[in-house]
């Protein structure tokens, strides 16, 4: 991605660029995401007490879901349709000029916890750790990386949420927290 779409630029150029100087956002957003979303699965997925029945039962082409595939298609749907309420959210509050600079601005977030993943994971699969000690451990982790991405969606200098207070804070409750929640729920319940 960084290659082909964002013109040879390193690391520090992509998280350091600026929205006008910009290009092809849209893009980098949706691999962002689809890297993002694989690598949250492979970590997740391990963690996962039991698939339910229901999911078990059906079958793709003569396979069943495992862990890592239930855990990836409930991540997929969870963030498309947060990502479809959002654009909606936004174009409802008439903040839709803000959208673009809302998703560029987070793809530079999910890209830095997407290397964080990265490490994550492979710490995760191939060192032997105490697992309900590193489960502990992931949980806050989790709710540090919750919060400040809250931060930064308030903080943001582009001001990426939209300008009155109520709708920081309907954005906040509803499309941060709430969801979250849920996908636990969906996962681990």
């Amino acid at each position: 991605m960084l290659l082909s779409l964002k013109r040879d630029s390193t690391v520090r150029d992509f998280l350091m660029q600026k929205f006008p100087d910009s290009a092809n956002n849209f893009l980098s957003w949706v691999i962002i995401s689809i890297v993002f979303s694989v690598l949250l699965a492979a970590f997740i997925s391990p963690y996962l007490p039991v698939i339910p029945l229901k999911v078990r039962s059906l079958e793709f082409f003569g396979y069943e879901l495992n862990k890592f595939g239930f855990t990836l298609l409930v991540i997929f749907l969870f963030y498309f349709l947060r990502n479809l309420v959002t654009y909606l959210f936004y174009a409802g509050t008439g903040s839709l000029k803000k959208w673009h600079v809302f998703y560029f601005s987070v793809s530079k977030f999910y890209f830095c916890i997407s290397i964080v993943l990265m490490i994550l994971c492979v710490v995760n699969f191939f060192y032997t750790l105490d697992q309900k000690l590193a489960f502990d451990f992931y949980i806050a982790g989790f709710s540090v990386v919750i919060i400040f991405k809250l931060i930064y969606y308030l903080a943001h200098p582009n001001n990426i949420l939209p300008s009155k207070w109520y709708y920081k804070f309907l954005y906040i409750c509803t499309l941060q927290i709430v969801p979250v929640l849920v996908l636990w729920k969906v996962l681990f319940f």
